[in-house]
């Protein structure tokens, strides 16, 4: 019997079929769009998403991710529950506020594991204690998280919350109001003292953390839509846990993610977000991460945070705990860092 040659177009069929069959599925399917609301302009707590993104995280696990700034967790909140974004970043406490309103997204793990919410203030103008806040007026955008928590840390520490005046201002803003001294004071992170101590200098800053007056809720969080948790279960899961890469690697090598961030946010300052970000890794330096990896909820900590809302917040409604988070799409990524 003889062998008819091979045609140049069988061969090239050939070749098609064998590349096909080598790669890796996530090449051969069309990536799944997935959006993203970070709950702030650029900064350090956000260069995990960037990094799990330039080293393919997301792509690997098939989605196409696209991230997003907002204007604060207000601002996150909405863009989640009226599906602009799959996933967003907001603090727990406006979550919670936004359950008892209605709003049906839940939190789906951590991001930092103690409480940053803080005032800042100029040291020719302090504003040290929560006592001090009467009288004064103090800068944050409409949605930012801790102007949504104030009545809860105001009840908390007795301040007349009428004595005190909020200045709605544009996120980028806030350094910029406290170094113009338009404001007494501003609701920041501490994460964020780098930013102000380069606007006003280091010796000028004051900071009243609120984990110092009764106020070590948890704070800032991943969330995600009922309509994503029903829809994009695997998804979501897979979100989730390629973003717990991005910070493992980030925690792991800094500089390494720096670069990553500067490449795909070209704006940043890399000194300040090194700093920013640095800063960051204490709120997340904990046993309950250690033991049970980066951005676990732990049960008793979530349903303190919704008692403390429900008690000093005044809300439309109760809210029940089982209703504030769902830990059904968290899978344990360790952490690179000890303890601290």
């Amino acid at each position: 019997m003889s062998l008819r040659p091979l045609t140049l177009s069988a061969l090239a069929a050939g070749a098609m079929a064998l590349a096909l069959a080598a790669a890796p599925a996530s090449a051969q399917q069309p990536r799944e769009k997935f959006t993203l609301a970070l709950n702030w302009f650029a900064v350090g707590d956000h260069a995990a998403y960037w990094v799990a993104l330039e080293k393919g995280y997301y792509a690997q696990k098939g989605l196409d991710v696209s991230i997003e700034a907002s204007k604060g967790s207000g601002d996150s909140i909405a863009k989640v529950d009226t599906g602009r974004a799959d996933v967003g970043l907001a603090d727990a406490v406006p979550i919670i506020s936004a359950t008892s309103r209605g709003a049906r997204v839940k939190i789906v793990g951590m991001v930092f594991d103690k409480t940053p919410m803080t005032f800042f203030s100029h040291a020719d103008k302090p504003v040290p204690t929560p006592k001090d806040l009467e009288g004064k007026t103090i800068g944050a955008p409409a949605g930012d998280s801790q102007r949504l928590a104030f009545p809860a840390f105001a009840r908390i520490n007795k301040i007349d919350a009428s004595k005190v005046t909020w200045v709605n201002i544009e996120p980028t803003a806030k350094y910029a109001s406290i170094a113009e001294k338009r404001v007494d004071a501003i609701a920041d992170y501490t994460t964020g003292q780098p930013f102000l101590e380069k606007a006003i200098g280091g010796d000028k800053v004051v900071r009243l953390a609120w984990a110092d007056y009764g106020f070590d809720l948890y704070a800032m969080s991943i969330m995600a839509s009922d309509k994503t948790m029903k829809d994009k279960p695997k998804q979501l899961k897979d979100f989730l846990e390629a973003s717990y890469m991005g910070w493992r690697d980030v925690m792991a090598n800094p500089d390494e993610a720096l670069a990553i961030y500067k490449k795909r946010v070209p704006e940043i300052d890399v000194a300040i977000i090194k700093a920013n970000m640095l800063l960051g890794f204490e709120l997340m330096r904990t046993k309950n991460y250690a033991d049970h990896g980066i951005g676990f909820v732990d049960d008793r900590k979530m349903c303190g945070s919704v008692d403390i809302v429900n008690t000093y917040m005044g809300l439309p409604k109760k809210v029940e705990c089982k209703d504030v988070y769902a830990k059904d799409f968290f899978t344990k990524v360790a952490m690179p860092l000890p303890v601290k």
